[in-house]
């Protein structure tokens, strides 16, 4: 009886074993791609290839028509401030079928025995109950619904950053710095030209600026570039930046903007004698304040010489003055709110722009509408 009771243990064990073994994360067929661009085989967040990790991959749909895909749940989760506000629909692949799914008529198998994506808990998504059901009993897990998946991402989201960081750092950082030191043209590579990793990823691929690269070696590189070298040249400039504390918080949409240094903003002023400072995670939101203060908190409008305004050149990143710039608008680079003014200082940098981006015209500041920044939203 012993005997025949431990046969069925190993049994149950080595069919789970062999299950784990056997699951791949990699998309069986085509995936179905949601994002537009040429990076859209690229996570944002963390610029892994979506087709290796599609059967963990969610995506956004936004309100102005455009998304975004991610390779799990946690990448969406460490985007989700700053596309709450545009935010219709999440999406994710159903394990089985593996096309994409309404999340929240989605059952997951959270903590399963299959590897996390950018987690250390593993989070799958069915269409049926009973596949996720059946999926549990071979590899474990709990039953739980989009809710409940997405609240432990977002509670674990910082313990997952800072083991994944830890890996990084013994592998894929020190191969992304030997290929750079080794095989890059960096006078092709201009990291503020980038608003994502993907962007970033695919002009190393496409620009051939570090060679001929493997996926791992690709991915490396652009994780090096990105999360070290990028944050290095920010550390050592000697231009003047606008300067956020990390409490700071935009009036308009509530977002922590330091999280957004490239798109950051500042209002300046002085009322009834207090000096009062407000940051912005992009000018679309300083100009809705600038235009009506009131409808953002207890706020006077003032005269247009009582403003300070700081705007971040697109380009250089350098802080500029928001009432001298050139802003393109119409283009298809999009910043933390959707829809973006672009900031030059230059009108030459502008016009470059223009024509790089498909922007549809430039502006001074002074002929910002209140109604042409609101038709942004649409």
């Amino acid at each position: 009886m012993v005997k025949r009771w431990i046969m069925v243990c190993l049994g149950l064990l080595l069919g789970t074993m062999m299950y784990a073994q056997e699951f791949s994360k990699v998309a069986s067929k085509e995936p179905e791609l949601i994002q537009k661009g040429e990076d859209k085989l690229y996570c944002p967040i963390c610029g892994m290839n979506l087709k290796q990790y599609y059967k963990t991959s969610h995506g956004a749909i936004l309100s102005d028509g455009t998304a975004k895909q991610y390779c799990s749940i946690r990448c969406l989760a460490a985007d989700w401030e700053a596309i709450e506000a545009r935010l219709v629909k999440v999406v994710v692949t159903d394990v089985v079928s593996e096309k994409l799914i309404d999340a929240k008529e989605a059952f997951y198998v959270i903590g399963s025995k299959i590897p996390g994506t950018m987690s250390q808990v593993s989070k799958l998504a069915f269409e049926k109950e009973a596949d996720a059901v059946a999926f549990m009993k071979e590899n474990g897990g709990e039953l739980g619904r989009f809710e409940n998946a997405f609240a432990k991402a977002k509670a674990s989201l910082s313990d997952d950053v800072d083991e994944f960081i830890k890996k990084k750092q013994k592998g894929m950082y020190p191969m992304g710095e030997k290929i750079y030191h080794k095989a890059c043209d960096k006078e092709k590579i201009h990291l503020h030209d980038f608003n994502t990793i993907s962007e970033l990823k695919i002009f190393v691929k496409k620009s051939q600026a570090c060679g001929e690269l493997e996926e791992k070696e690709l991915q490396a590189v652009s994780l090096y570039l990105w999360e070290i070298l990028r944050f290095a040249e920010h550390n050592h400039t000697h231009k003047s930046v606008i300067h956020v504390e990390k409490s700071e918080k935009c009036p308009v949409c509530g977002m922590f903007v330091y999280k957004y240094p490239k798109w950051a903003a500042r209002m300046s002023y002085e009322e009834n004698g207090k000096k009062m400072s407000h940051a912005f995670d992009g000018v679309k939101d300083l100009l809705k304040f600038y235009h009506n203060p009131s409808q953002w908190g207890n706020y006077t409008k003032l005269n247009d010489e009582a403003y300070t305004i700081l705007v971040s050149d697109y380009y250089t990143q350098e802080a500029i003055d928001g009432k001298k710039a050139f802003y393109v608008i119409g283009s298809d680079t999009y910043g933390p709110m959707g829809k973006e003014f672009i900031p030059f200082a230059t009108l030459k940098s502008a016009q470059s722009f223009l024509k790089d981006h498909k922007g549809s015209e430039i502006l001074s500041f002074d002929k910002i509408s209140e109604a042409l920044v609101y038709a942004q939203d649409k």
